[in-house]
């Protein structure tokens, strides 16, 4: 259980004013927490501010609750997966945007297959639904981008950038699950084939 967690931290106290750098080392530290414990179920206030080196009353300055905690990790997770989205699409050339799209998806399917229990915890509880500008409506504003530029480079898609990268995502997604549930040893080379395959047929 998280609250059996305990990092051996000690920790500086934030000066007046500091109080975002904390909600953002709470959050880092529920983060891996989350890691270890493979679920949300384990997690708990108690536990996390052991990580943090805190009391648990500071965490209720920023979280109202563990509901609360929990989802600000889930958007905590959304924006790092965003950015490392965003980090993989600048690896390619930049005139290569059918590869900034592979590139982007591929980033995805690494950190679902990598972060097991982040990703369950962002695509599941309420995750996927909210509101127009959540944070999975984040991440599909990205990929529609993506597909965007290549319509404009003169690489036509069989349909709309927003419905390409409907389908792609939920594509990805499904085979993301399909290992999760049944492991194998080649996992990863297969989702990214996948992906690439998938990618293909979305292309005129």
């Amino acid at each position: 259980m998280a609250d059996e967690v305990n990092s051996g931290r000690t920790r500086t106290r934030n000066r007046w004013g500091e109080g975002e750098r904390l909600r953002g080392e709470i959050l880092d530290a529920a983060s891996r927490l989350l890691s270890g414990l493979g679920g949300e179920d384990g997690l708990s206030i108690r536990g996390v501010a052991r990580a943090v080196g805190i009391a648990p009353a500071s965490i209720y300055q920023h979280f109202a609750d563990r509901a609360a905690l929990v989802r600000g990790l889930r958007d905590h997770e959304f924006a790092r997966l965003r950015t490392l989205m965003l980090q993989a699409d600048e690896q390619p050339d930049p005139a290569d945007v059918v590869g900034r799209v592979r590139a982007q998806l591929h980033a995805y399917c690494t950190f679902a297959l990598g972060n097991p229990g982040h990703y369950r915890l962002m695509v599941g509880n309420g995750g996927a639904a909210g509101s127009p500008r959540g944070p999975l409506m984040d991440i599909l504003a990205v990929i529609t981008a993506a597909f965007e530029r290549c319509a404009e480079a003169g690489h036509p898609l069989r349909l709309p950038s927003d419905r390409a990268a409907v389908i792609v995502f939920v594509g990805a997604h499904g085979r993301v699950a399909l290992l999760h549930s049944n492991p194998s040893e080649h996992g990863a080379q297969a989702v990214a084939a996948f992906v690439d395959e998938l990618l293909t047929l979305l292309f005129a």
